[in-house]
């Protein structure tokens, strides 16, 4: 048996020593944590490209550095002023000029200076490549939403529904909330369209709206088959609603202590054709919903529904006129006819909507018609109609009274897509300076937060709000070739897909951190992530922590964003608070629309 020598080898004792004996270095200090707030999607290369970094502290001058998808360096920035406070724990916004970085590829931005931070993953790419996948997720939306036989298989398990609509009973429009419905003895067959949000509501209001932005996504790209199909299927349905004169505004019902409504039953919606129910019990309106109609039949009809969905019906004639002249030249004049029953004497708050009328309180109708009578015309002169030149005097008449707006595009404010479409049927300085003072006015309000967000911090529609002003941009650029707006369109296309306080992205599906838990029966029951669906985004404090208060049990809640809130402005991923995070069709056509434009660049 070999015996081990009892001395240590020369080196193993010098190492020894010198291990011991040689001063450790310093720890390095541990440094503040602060949060860096970028696009989610990304950037076009040649694109402004602002990050934000949030702060416990102004942290102007701090050196950060741009690193490629291997962690290697491709870019050292400087963070600029500070554009001021976001909360009592970020006290600092400043700002991160990645504009340099052109190169395609994935990126994030680090900080080890004074703070240390992270971004999520972004790209760098031509913005078709970046933008043209959120414009075929958005109609994925619509197809897990729709209503009736036709249905789009899909992991939201949907199969038909709500057959009974096929012969819907037509009720006359309560004065009030709590009045019981009393029956016109009529029935309408209303069956299929799609969902309005998260219940199971169908509005003429808002499907016409969303059918115009489509079908503009579909005239001048990019567009997909499944775009076209989802067309096709509104179309069907906005057809049923306007019949023999008569338009119908509303399938189904909000409840009352009478009924239950359409918002009160958490389920699928083919739950509601298995119901075994009466006149007189509580869900009997769930499965034999009531339609409700714009105006008698033969009485004038509500110009901002009547300019919306003869707009709706004047792009499917311009899609039509080439391949089926005669189905055009019917659409067309249905859309024409339609306009003629336009009520233009009613005041702002005699228009009609949604029962109840708070659910979408519009104010203004001019820009309707004059988007209305802008697509009648353009449809015209696709199919060599010789009322062209009347149309086109319509238009120019409405769009003349409609200037002077404080909004971007949204579905209570179409003046946008107005501009732009009698511009393209008869250009005018005017519009340009619509649109020019529109958008001015915005620049300042963004200029006045620390995010840059014309719609400040949070609030009703705010994600869509912020989508609309990025398409008011483009639409501007696309009419005009001036690129002043571009930066500002960036920056509130931006502050929709996470850089926000929160480093949010407001769409699902796009970016690393988005909704998980949205105010959706379909998403939330199938468990669902519902790629492409835009949701609210935050919205003022006292709303979001009265709803999170309504219902105490949740079926998803997915993580905590209590350290970004304001004291104004709150964020919750639950599928009880629908102020943040509900997604809806007008939320979602405008995203569409902003996105196509961004690819188009």
């Amino acid at each position: 048996m070999k015996h081990r020598p009892h001395c240590v080898p020369l080196i193993l004792l010098i190492l020894l020593t010198t291990s011991c004996s040689a001063p450790r270095p310093a720890p390095r200090p541990v440094l503040p944590a602060a949060r860096i707030r970028v696009d989610q999607v990304g950037w076009a290369a040649g694109e402004t490209k602002v990050a934000l970094l949030m702060a416990p502290s102004d942290a102007a001058g701090a050196r950060a550095t741009v690193v490629d998808e291997h962690g290697s360096p491709v870019l050292t920035i400087t963070a600029g002023p500070s554009r001021g406070d976001w909360n009592t724990r970020y006290r600092a916004i400043n700002p991160l000029d990645l504009t340099a970085l052109r190169a395609p590829g994935t990126y994030r931005v680090r900080l080890d200076d004074r703070f240390s931070a992270e971004s999520p993953a972004f790209r760098i790419d031509a913005a078709g490549k970046l933008y043209r996948p959120l414009v075929a997720d958005t109609v994925q939306y619509f197809q897990a939403h729709r209503d009736g036989a036709d249905q789009v298989g899909g992991s939201w398990q949907r199969t038909p529904a709500h057959l009974e609509d096929r012969t819907a009973t037509v009720y006359g429009t309560p004065a009030d909330d709590e009045d019981p419905l009393e029956s016109t003895g009529t029935e309408a067959d209303v069956e299929g369209g799609w969902y309005d949000a998260g219940d199971y509501l169908k509005f003429t209001h808002t499907t016409a709206y969303a059918l115009v932005v489509m079908q503009l996504v579909q005239r001048d790209g990019p567009a997909s088959a499944a775009l076209a199909a989802e067309i096709r299927h509104g179309l069907d349905w906005l057809t049923r609603m306007y019949h023999r004169g008569v338009l119908y505004t509303q399938v189904g019902v909000a409840g009352n202590d009478q009924y239950l409504g359409d918002h009160d039953t958490w389920r699928l919606p083919q739950a509601d054709d298995g119901l075994d129910v009466e006149p007189g019990d509580r869900r009997y309106y769930q499965r034999y919903r009531p339609v409700f109609r714009a105006a008698a039949p033969g009485d004038p009809i509500s110009p901002n529904l009547a300019g919306r969905v003869a707009a709706a019906f004047a792009l499917a004639a311009q899609a039509e006129a080439g391949t089926d002249p005669a189905g055009a030249k019917s659409r067309l004049d249905t859309a024409a006819g339609l306009l003629a029953q336009a009520d233009t004497s009613m005041d702002g708050d005699e228009l009609v909507t949604t029962v109840p009328r708070d659910f979408y309180p519009e104010e203004s109708f001019a820009d309707d018609l004059a988007l209305g009578w802008a697509e009648v015309a353009l449809a015209g002169k696709a199919l060599g109609d010789q009322r062209v030149k009347d149309w086109t005097g319509q238009a120019e008449r409405w769009a003349d009274e409609t200037g002077g707006g404080d909004d971007g595009l949204t579905v209570y404010d179409v003046d946008a897509l107005a501009d732009a479409e009698v511009y393209r049927l008869a250009p005018a300085n005017a519009l340009v300076a619509d649109l020019r003072d529109r958008l001015d006015r915005a620049v300042k309000a963004a200029a006045a937060d620390p995010m840059g967000a014309t719609s400040g911090s949070g609030g009703a529609d705010y994600a869509a709000r912020q989508l609309g002003w990025a398409a008011t941009a483009a639409l501007y650029r696309r009419m005009t070739g001036d690129d002043r707006y571009d930066a500002f369109a960036t920056t509130q296309r931006g502050v929709t897909l996470g850089a926000n306080g929160w480093g949010l992205s407001m769409v699902i599906g796009a970016g690393d951190e988005y909704p998980q838990c949205p105010h959706d029966q379909i998403g939330s029951l199938t468990h669902t992530s519902l790629t492409g669906a835009v949701v609210n985004g935050p919205n003022m404090a006292a709303r979001v922590e009265s709803l999170a208060e309504e219902m105490p049990d949740s079926l998803c809640s997915d993580g905590s964003y209590t350290e970004f809130d304001r004291e104004d402005a709150q964020y919750v991923d639950d599928m009880r608070v629908s102020a943040t995070n509900e997604p809806a069709l007008d939320f979602t056509a405008t995203g569409m629309l902003a996105f196509a434009l961004a690819a188009a660049g």
